[in-house]
């Protein structure tokens, strides 16, 4: 997950608790606000509808009237009974008219105490939720009666319904705006971050120029100085091993040069035979040396810019190869055979073919019994090219493979052959430069396979 996905999340997590902390208390409080409004209007309701009956006890027809045009003004019913709770008026109808309504526990409540009544039942006869509200009828400081005023919850509960939907809708939309603005805030702080990321790959690529735009707050400015000065004492530190390599290859490998070539003639030119042997010997280790520098610079060179690719045929290469290395592999009485897929395009440069080549020949042949085959492939396989080489020998230990790779870790030597066990770390130094890879492991068949893959080149 991104850094402004997980700042987005954060703030989202905190932003809806803040408004479930404010909402839910809201909303319950909107929900009481109007039962409670709606139960004082009732209440006062049915105050004048007592205070006008008590008046009139002894006339049921203005009675009647009375609880009728109240019950159209309240949108309810009303019912008035008497000191004994006997129905007295009803705006339902006067079906119901003499019936006791001493046991309705409001009713009975009111009569017994005087002390208003309110409440919410479930109607089963009406099937609904009724708010209802019960009043002492007084007369001369006596209760005489009581009047019953219940109205269906329903617009009640509707009411609730829109006030708290109303009130979801604005805590909906301050969620988007405040998630909107999150966003804005999250990707000013990953901004920088993907601009660095993006100055470090250039600076990876070999662009040793790059910097970091020293911006946003100030410990992302505190991260971009730091990365400018790594990246300052970086460039002075690759400069200055570039001017090595570049004086070492020249300023050593003329002298060394010239060591060989003064061996050699003091060795045409020395009548003992011994002094003859040392001399060669001499010239074999002088060789040696010039190998071994060799290949130190070529991984001196690791992480360097390495130019630009090209397409290289690997058949082409391979068969260079086989051609420069054939004299050494028959004077060893070994032979070398190509293997491969036709014309097969890799991505590198030739220069670094042909050193991946001669170090897996090289070793090849060194671990590879008189008598037997060094193959040669080349092809395409899980979308890559590969180089592979293949030999006879003994093989080597299972799990011992990556070691092979480390400098100057070498197998058991072969056929008394020298080396400086900086070859296999050279081909996969060269390998990964162009994004490659390379693997070595045992034949089941006995032997060694090397194998060196690199990207597939664009065109055909």
């Amino acid at each position: 997950m991104s850094l402004r996905a997980r700042l987005l999340a954060a703030f989202a997590y905190l932003l809806v608790l803040v408004l479930l902390a404010l909402a839910v208390p809201f909303a319950v409080s909107v929900a009481r606000r109007v039962e409670s409004e709606v139960a004082g209007q009732t209440t006062s309701d049915a105050h004048l509808i007592a205070a006008t009956a008590a008046g009139r006890l002894g006339r049921p027809e203005a009675l009647r009237d009375l609880v009728a045009d109240a019950a159209d003004d309240i949108s309810g019913r009303v019912v008035v009974v008497d000191a004994r709770g006997l129905l007295v008026a009803d705006s339902a109808g006067a079906e119901r008219l003499g019936s006791s309504y001493a046991g309705r526990p409001e009713i009975a409540s009111v009569l017994a105490t005087g002390q208003t009544a309110e409440g919410r039942r479930r109607s089963e006869t009406l099937d609904e939720e009724l708010l209802f509200t019960a009043v002492p009828v007084v007369l001369d400081g006596r209760r005489v009666g009581a009047v019953r005023v219940t109205r269906s919850a329903a617009p009640v509960d509707a009411r609730v319904r829109r006030d708290v939907l109303a009130l979801a809708a604005i805590a909906a939309a301050a969620l988007l705006l405040g998630l909107a603005l999150a966003w804005l805030l999250a990707g000013s702080l990953a901004r920088p971050l993907r601009a660095l990321a993006g100055t470090a790959r250039r600076l990876g690529r070999g662009e040793l120029d790059a910097r970091a735009d020293v911006t946003g707050s100030a410990e992302q400015r505190e991260v971009a100085t730091a990365f400018n000065e790594m990246a300052e004492r970086l460039e002075r530190v690759l400069d200055a091993q570039r001017e090595f390599v570049a004086n070492a290859s020249h300023q050593l490998r003329t002298p060394l040069t010239g060591l060989r070539l003064r061996l050699e003639a003091a060795a045409l030119k020395a009548g003992d035979a011994d002094l003859a042997r040392e001399l060669g010997a001499a010239e074999h280790e002088a060789e040696r040396l010039a190998r071994l520098l060799t290949a130190l610079l070529t991984l001196a060179r690791e992480g360097g810019d390495p130019g630009a690719a090209r397409d290289v045929d690997l058949a082409v290469a391979a068969a260079a190869a086989a051609e420069r290395w054939r004299p050494e592999a028959e004077q060893g009485g070994r032979r070398l055979a190509l293997s491969g897929n036709g014309t097969v395009l890799a991505r590198a440069s030739e220069e670094d073919v042909a050193i991946v080549l001669d170090n897996l020949i090289e070793n090849a042949l060194a671990y590879s019994p008189a008598g037997s085959d060094v193959e040669v492939e080349w092809g395409i396989a899980d979308g890559s090219t590969f180089l592979a080489v293949a030999d006879r020998g003994s093989g080597i230990e299972p799990g011992g493979e990556e070691r092979l790779f480390e400098r100057f870790v070498r197998g058991a030597a072969a056929n008394g052959s020298p080396g400086t066990g900086l070859g296999l770390a050279i081909v996969r130094t060269l390998a990964h430069r162009w994004g490659g890879d390379a693997r070595i492991a045992g034949r089941p068949d006995g032997g060694t396979r090397a194998q060196v893959t690199l990207p597939e080149a664009l065109t055909p």
